[in-house]
């Protein structure tokens, strides 16, 4: 166990936490989700930062790194669907999640029949990572309804529609290994 590996487990441990503080009749809630969430996006960048300048990377680490990111994601986003109770918050929270679903099996299938480096991460992805933390943060911040939660939302909106674009790109990079081309008999 190094200390990339720990901050990674950490941020699992974490999930838990906010949802319990969300649910909790406190006013402050929302300022503490906010900031445990906050944090659990700064040490999904430190932990891979400091894996590879320590030169600390491990199979464990990074199998579980995305693992991590992809329960902070989905969990926050479930409790805040639940929240919001509306469409506008549930549609681009299911196309992220929906995404998240169909990339991972398709990066799994990849690296099965050898071609992993044809689904590598895009700075797309990176930008569209930026976008959907950000508003996950700005939508723990306050209570459904108040202009900071309006804000979320139209980043939420933003990440989905760079997650569609970064999934588009993933499936036609995948494309001719997941649908080859006949070779005809000449």
């Amino acid at each position: 166990m190094n200390f990339p590996t720990f901050l990674t487990l950490l941020r699992i441990l974490v999930i838990p936490l906010l949802v319990v503080i969300y649910y909790l009749p406190w006013e402050s809630k929302y300022l503490v989700c906010a900031l445990l969430f906050g944090a659990a996006a700064l040490t999904d960048w430190l932990d891979g930062y400091l894996a590879r300048r320590w030169d600390q990377m491990t199979p464990f680490g990074a199998f579980l790194d995305p693992v991590a990111d992809k329960l902070m994601v989905a969990v926050a986003l479930v409790v805040l669907i639940e929240a919001h109770a509306t469409w506008v918050m549930t549609l681009p929270a299911l196309v992220i999640i929906g995404r998240e679903i169909v990339i991972s099996a398709l990066r799994e299938w990849m690296a099965e029949v050898g071609k992993s480096a044809s689904v590598a991460v895009s700075w797309v992805g990176k930008v569209k990572t930026t976008f959907q933390m950000l508003s996950i943060f700005l939508l723990l911040l306050a209570p459904p309804g108040e202009s900071i939660a309006w804000l979320g939302l139209a980043f939420l909106f933003v990440a989905a529609l760079l997650t569609l674009s970064s999934m588009y790109m993933y499936l036609k990079a995948a494309r001719p290994h997941l649908l080859p081309h006949k070779q005809e008999n000449s």
